[in-house]
């Protein structure tokens, strides 16, 4: 059964008030894969770079460096291919005390358009536990919004399918040192390099405009047994990475 989404059909436009935060570089080649294409786990890289450089440009960022990412949305309207110099602009779409959403729009030079949003939680650095954003770091996201009271709802099946379903396949795929960052957890990059894995066997998935949804549930640490289980129904992909069989993170991809 295909859950119902929780996320709307079109992300939301930019601010009313204030500018959103730009930056930009090239499309380089390890970032596209052989049809020249923009990948997903470079994309979640781009939105790690862009919110840390965001940081250094707003009031009290110094203080806000520790970040969890529970959910990621990318909506591919039109693939960004290597070649292409991308344009990036973020900006706040709702928050509350301890969490946010945060759009990114990546824009090509040669058309490319890609829309993000990821719903954030900032967590101490030192206890490790999700912390209130300070007044003066939240102001300026205040005053460019009217949703401020943001709160969690999951938009996918949490629980995978048993692994003998009909319809369900399953890949390995095994952890790199290299995939560890600084709070002992697998980047959420990888998660996305992970569904690049799976979409190999469902190229058409890419062919057209996509949304893809990736929901974090417990990290990935090191020496975990990872394994990616998946069942497609018409047009829509589900898939789970799984520890012994319980389930780490879910994504979906469809249509856009």
């Amino acid at each position: 059964m295909i859950a119902v989404m929780v996320i709307p059909s079109a992300l939301p436009e930019g601010p009313l008030e204030g500018t959103p935060f730009r930056t930009g570089w090239p499309v380089r080649m390890a970032d596209t894969d052989r049809e020249r294409r923009l990948r997903l786990d470079a994309v979640a890289r781009y939105l790690q770079d862009i919110g840390f450089d965001h940081l250094d440009a707003v009031p009290d960022g110094e203080n806000h460096r520790g970040w969890v990412v529970r959910r990621t949305v990318i909506d591919v309207l039109k693939p960004v291919v290597w070649g292409e110099r991308v344009e990036l602009e973020r900006w706040c779409s709702a928050l509350s005390s301890r969490w946010c959403n945060m759009r990114v729009r990546i824009s090509g030079s040669a058309g490319g358009l890609i829309e993000t949003e990821g719903f954030l939680i900032h967590f101490g650095m030192e206890s490790g536990a999700p912390a209130r954003m300070s007044d003066a770091f939240m102001a300026p996201m205040l005053a460019a919004t009217t949703e401020h009271r943001l709160r969690w709802k999951a938009a996918l099946p949490a629980a995978p399918p048993a692994e003998d379903a009909p319809g369900v396949e399953e890949l390995t795929f095994p952890l790199r040192v290299a995939d560890i960052d600084i709070l002992d957890h697998v980047n959420n990059a990888v998660y996305l390099g992970a569904l690049e894995e799976l979409l190999a066997r469902h190229p058409d998935l890419l062919a057209a405009s996509h949304r893809v949804v990736v929901e974090y549930a417990k990290p990935l640490r090191p020496g975990d047994d990872v394994r990616l289980r998946a069942r497609r129904e018409g047009s829509t992909l589900d898939a789970w990475l799984t520890v012994d069989g319980e389930p780490r993170a879910v994504a979906r991809v469809e249509p856009r």
